[in-house]
């Protein structure tokens, strides 16, 4: 097999690599590394999670010239000699952790920029000199503009993820920042798909690409050594799913993949309250506890990350053994994406999705896009005899580690305890009425009848009484219902 050494990398690299137990290029990184070390421009075309990031990583490691070398004394001091752009923080700070494993042994300074944090620390370290910046497109332009981050020294640019940059509307942020950056740069494009608005792209800034492509057809772009299962789901049954399949046999660490945000968060809940190490990573977190929620998912505190489309590209953790889309995914794209944080650099990997009802027509738009074998998902649920068979869940396994706390009923603030309730009085039956309902003065022979006790000498003339009666009989019918006038004993009915 053909190693690092023979593609003519730099010993220190060599050496970097191989103390991470990386020795062997996959196809991608073997089919480019010879052409990118010649300074040549290239479009690098593979399915998402094999090998893109050391692809161009090392070229550009390779072809700049550390703080160490003699060489470094006739360059611009502290500028910028090469620059990645990628689409989100976490694929950023993924690429820069690749690049730092590289070049451990150069001395090389690596700085990563991206939004959602201060200015002040990446303020300060563009000012005291830097080598290599990888950043998003936003907080590069505006670094850009605040005159911190020259660019005009730059001799090589990769855009990474090119297809997610369009569909984010970063394209007109990368043709600024492709336009402040010399003509005579190398240039290297990599993406897993390719839209007609990056080959048009392609053509316009870069000189005489060339084509790299590590497989025949976008088609093909899902890794063959993730097993992918479809199943029609209930929505209130899916939390159920996952936690079984997270007990599952070969259950490692698993993303599930949600639509929204807000759904990111209540799953994330819904796991963590059953006894899983479940954690959310979506767009309404700040960028401190997105990265404290991605360190503990590396290092194996967390098993289950619970993430928007966001984070789909900038996911690359070791040991993601199940991926779940717990809604079905937008289109073939994004299904390629998210499925592709599993199986990958060669390890095996399981990709489930829960299709509701209302999205079989989406779903079999994406199976047909795919060419996949699963044009009609298998109505499944939590007590499936398929899905244990499916996913190697144990017999008799629930969804859950622990038991769902007692909920205390609280009584209600208005209401006293019912030993303390008190009697309603009893209704005095005798009252006395000093007016009928019609307004007018009770005779006395009638109060006394009526009960006894009652006031037989209120001689007060109508309209004058404390009743709240009292006005009416200005409402007496003056006419009956055919028009005619009602005699004076009607009225006084």
């Amino acid at each position: 097999m053909t190693t690092f050494r023979e593609l003519g990398v730099l010993p220190e690299i060599c050496d970097a690599l191989e103390r991470a137990g990386i020795t062997t290029p996959f196809a991608i990184q073997e089919m480019t590394l010879s052409v990118a070390l010649m300074g040549t421009d290239l479009i690098g075309q593979a399915r998402t999670g094999t090998g893109k990031t050391l692809a161009f990583g090392i070229p550009v490691l390779q072809r700049s010239v550390a703080p160490s070398d003699p060489a470094y004394a006739d360059m611009p001091q502290g500028k910028p000699q090469a620059l990645i752009v990628a689409p989100t923080r976490e694929l950023a700070l993924q690429v820069s952790n690749d690049l730092h494993l590289a070049s451990a042994d150069l001395g090389l300074r690596v700085l990563t920029v991206y939004g959602g944090v201060g200015y002040d620390t990446q303020l300060d370290t563009l000012a005291s000199g830097v080598d290599i910046v990888v950043g998003t497109p936003g907080r590069l332009i505006d670094l850009a503009n605040r005159r911190a981050l020259d660019l005009s020294h730059v001799h090589a640019l990769v855009l990474d993820e090119a297809d997610e940059m369009l569909d984010l509307g970063f394209l007109p942020d990368v043709e600024r920042l492709l336009r402040m950056t010399p003509e005579t740069r190398q240039t290297m494009l990599f993406s897993a798909t390719m839209p007609a608005a990056i080959v048009s792209l392609a053509r316009m800034h870069m000189r005489h690409p060339m084509n790299i492509r590590a497989e025949s057809s976008y088609e093909n772009a899902t890794v063959p050594a993730t097993a992918q299962f479809i199943y029609l789901a209930h929505d209130l049954d899916k939390p159920e799913i996952i936690g079984r399949v997270l007990q599952a046999d070969d259950a490692e660490k698993m993303i599930v993949f949600t639509r929204t945000k807000r759904q990111a968060q209540r799953i994330a809940d819904d796991l963590a309250e059953r006894g899983f190490a479940a954690a959310p990573l979506h767009g309404d977190m700040a960028q401190v506890a997105r990265e404290k929620a991605l360190a503990k998912f590396r290092e194996d505190k967390l098993k289950v990350l619970v993430c928007t489309d966001v984070a789909a590209r900038g996911i690359d953790v070791r040991g993601v053994s199940h991926v779940v889309n717990y809604t079905c995914p937008e289109d073939d794209k994004t299904y390629v994406h998210r499925i592709g944080r599993t199986g990958r650099a060669g390890a095996s990997g399981t990709a489930i999705t829960l299709v509701d009802w209302a999205d079989v027509a989406r779903w079999k738009m994406i199976n047909k896009a795919l060419d996949l074998p699963f044009p009609e998902p298998l109505e499944t649920y939590s007590t499936s005899e398929h899905l244990f068979h499916d996913q190697g869940i144990p017999s008799g396994t629930k969804g859950r580690l622990v038991e769902p706390a007692p909920v205390e009923r609280k009584p209600r603030e208005d209401r006293a305890p019912a030993g303390e309730r008190q009697q309603r009085a009893p209704r005095n039956r005798n009252r006395s009425r000093s007016r009928t309902r019609g307004g007018a003065p009770v005779e006395a022979g009638a109060s006394a009848t009526a009960g006894a006790g009652a006031d037989t000498g209120s001689d007060k003339p109508a309209g004058e009484g404390t009743s709240p009666n009292r006005n009416r009989n200005r409402n007496r019918r003056r006419r009956t219902r055919s028009g005619g006038s009602a005699s004076p004993a009607a009225a006084t009915d």
